[in-house]
């Protein structure tokens, strides 16, 4: 797993951890609120709908870390000439990195909003 955060970049992989890390504590702290049946529904909801947010800034932020990566991997194909497709292909899969988390941040993100959501409307 660490391979794959210095693979990816240690700036985007960085800040999407720091993303990643906010849901977690968001959905805590948004759950803790819920089973105590303390609180606004309408502010419980926003805040819930903030972790949604958040994981969609993961998704584009995660893409643009690939095409970042790849601009500047075209730019050096640009200056060499003639490279190997394993060499391309390589740099294909590493510039996926950064995408590939900022989608399952999503997905987990999306997934805890849902069970809050409905936590809430139970409430």
């Amino acid at each position: 797993m660490l391979t794959y955060f210095n693979e990816g970049g240690v700036l985007f992989m960085g800040m999407l951890s720091i993303v990643f890390l906010l849901v977690f504590i968001m959905s805590i702290k948004n759950a803790l609120v819920i089973f105590s049946k303390e609180g606004d529904k309408e502010k419980i909801s926003s805040q819930i709908s903030s972790i949604k947010s958040l994981g969609l800034f993961a998704l584009v932020l995660g893409f643009l870390g690939q095409f970042l990566g790849l601009f500047q991997a075209f730019s050096i194909i640009a200056e060499v000439g003639s490279i190997s497709p394993a060499i391309l292909a390589n740099g294909l899969k590493v510039s996926s990195i950064t995408s590939i988390y900022g989608m399952i941040i999503f997905l987990v993100a999306y997934l805890l909003w849902l069970g809050l959501n409905a936590m809430l409307k139970k409430k």
